[in-house]
């Protein structure tokens, strides 16, 4: 099983930014997807995750209101768009998948298959 994110980049603060999360070896559609960051020097926390359907989603405080979660199953692709960056939110972005079914999951040990990561770096 491999998962792969994509979509980083280097963004000044205020611009905006869209993730891809896609896997091999693995249904991404079948299965609560999260986003994870880790920022120089800090552990990893959650940022977002959405469930199979796309009826329940979840969001951190810091991120509340700025970034979007979303998925297209069709294309078993789960997507974070991030509006309105800040500095604070630079970081290596990771998508995690689930090998059990659950609505929403926001622990790191909820999930058991990990992206590479993905950099996004907001200027100031």
């Amino acid at each position: 099983v491999q998962l792969q994110a994509s979509g980083g980049g280097r963004v000044q603060a205020g611009g905006s930014l869209k993730l891809s999360c896609v896997a091999s070896g693995f249904t991404l559609r079948n299965h609560a997807i999260a986003w994870f960051r880790q920022a120089p020097g800090k552990e990893r926390e959650v940022v977002s995750c959405i469930s199979s359907s796309s009826s329940d989603t979840y969001y951190s405080d810091s991120v509340k209101g700025r970034f979007t979660v979303s998925r297209d199953n069709a294309r078993d692709t789960v997507y974070l768009r991030m509006d309105s960056l800040k500095p604070e939110d630079t970081a290596v972005y990771y998508c995690a998948a689930p090998m059990r079914h659950f609505t929403i999951g926001t622990r790191e040990e909820d999930y058991d298959y990990w992206g590479q990561g993905t950099l996004v770096t907001v200027s100031s």
